[in-house]
């Protein structure tokens, strides 16, 4: 079956369908291609930070997203020695700045992406194909032409575009099959994800990081439950897994003494998602006919939970070079290159920023030369405290946030 469109956009993330959206606003026709039926999935990133908040506010969003189900996060804060905390990120300090936002709401991602499909749906150029699962791309004389994709029932369809936009993530199939290789950065450690339960309202909504010997964790508070990444060396999944569940459960209980009572609501280790922890970027972000953005063209650490919120933006910058020549019907070398020139500088600072914080904190704990951040650190933090704004604007704004164009506001 030989399908045409204007922009094809390979995955209904966050990027996929702020893209789409943004597109279709500037009266593109554009068809996102999700592989999955729905969107519910856990641990995929569920934190919208304020940049973001403050573009679905431009985009006439933001009071839906309002309805949605979520905790707001004001404070990063990491122990101290002295059993007190030291705040390093003040999110509550960009009120100061005339942020109507100032904190990271965190939210179900699959409610977020159905917010963003069904805002999209209302405009008569965009098309959402949920169970399409891209299999390859068109390719004519070395030009991305589209995309073959294969529906649930198992018949493969044709899908011409005048352009391409991979954002099918740090894996993505396209990138691998135009020929683009990133560039990696050595990791120190791997993330296992879990959740345990929460009262409402049940202690501070703040992202509370815990270290102990060579443990390190971090509790993200949900409405009815903490969401808790565990922070190992690179490459021991297999040992962790090996070791079992009751010796996980007495890790995390002597980690988190606090949650110790809620550790049994881990029954197998089956309950514990390891994320391969990867940070990358691509020097060049395009090739003919086909363009990367998000974590296809740059994965990030966890670290700062800064990812989505890149891919947002790279997705918001795309759509403000895109639109004018995609409607003309010339898109070349010269745009492709564009998006990725707007978009490199942040990626470069953030990702700058996750080797530092790999470096001076995570290392140290997770190798067991260090229990905690380095103390001068901490005690600079607690002498200047205005000093936790830095932080919250890097983590909460970004380098170069981007606003809805024009055309895309309601």
């Amino acid at each position: 079956m030989d399908e045409r469109t204007t922009c094809a956009v390979i995955g209904g993330g966050p990027a996929g369908l702020v893209l789409g959206l943004l597109l279709a606003r500037a009266g593109v026709e554009v068809t996102v291609l999700e592989k999955h039926g729905d969107f519910l999935r856990d641990f995929r990133g569920d934190t919208v930070h304020p940049s973001t908040l403050r573009l679905l506010d431009d985009l006439g969003l933001g009071e839906r997203f309002a309805h949605l189900p979520q905790t707001r996060l004001t404070e990063i804060a990491f122990p101290s020695a002295d059993g007190g905390r030291v705040v390093v990120g003040d999110l509550k300090r960009l009120a100061k700045f005339g942020h109507p936002h100032p904190y990271i709401a965190i939210t179900p991602q699959w409610d977020f992406l159905s917010l963003l499909a069904d805002a999209a749906a209302e405009e008569p150029s965009f098309r959402l194909v949920m169970r399409a699962e891209v299999t390859e791309l068109v390719k004519d004389r070395g030009r991305v032409q589209g995309v073959r994709y294969r529906t649930e029932d198992g018949s493969t369809h044709t899908l011409r575009a005048d352009l391409t936009v991979a954002c099918d993530g740090r894996w993505s199939l396209a990138r691998a099959q135009a020929g683009l290789r990133p560039k990696e950065a050595s990791v120190p450690m791997d993330v296992w994800w879990f959740r345990l339960g929460r009262t409402p309202g049940e202690g501070p909504n703040r992202l509370q990081p815990h270290m102990r010997g060579t443990k390190f964790g971090i509790t993200i508070p949900r409405r009815d439950f903490y969401q808790v990444a565990y922070l190992g060396r690179k490459g021991t999944d297999a040992e962790l897994r090996r070791r079992g569940i009751d010796a996980f459960r007495h890790d995390v209980a002597d980690l988190m003494p606090d949650l110790a009572d809620r550790v049994h609501e881990l029954t197998t280790m089956d309950d514990v998602k390891h994320l391969d922890v990867r940070l990358n970027r691509l020097e060049r972000w395009h090739t003919d006919g086909l363009l990367c953005i998000g974590d296809a063209a740059h994965a990030m650490s966890p670290v700062g939970g800064v990812g989505i919120n890149l891919a947002v933006q790279d997705a918001v910058a795309a759509a403000r070079v895109l639109a004018g020549p995609l409607r003309r019907g010339r898109v070349d070398d010269r745009v492709l290159a564009a998006v990725r020139r707007r978009r490199i500088m942040p990626t470069v600072i953030v990702q700058g920023l996750q080797r530092l914080l790999h470096r001076m904190i995570v290392s140290p704990v997770v190798d067991g030369r260090r229990p905690g951040p380095p103390r001068l650190f901490t005690a600079l933090m607690r002498r200047a405290p205005w000093l936790s704004t830095v932080p919250a604007l890097i983590v909460g704004i970004g380098p170069r946030p981007e606003r809805a164009p024009v055309f895309a506001r309601r």
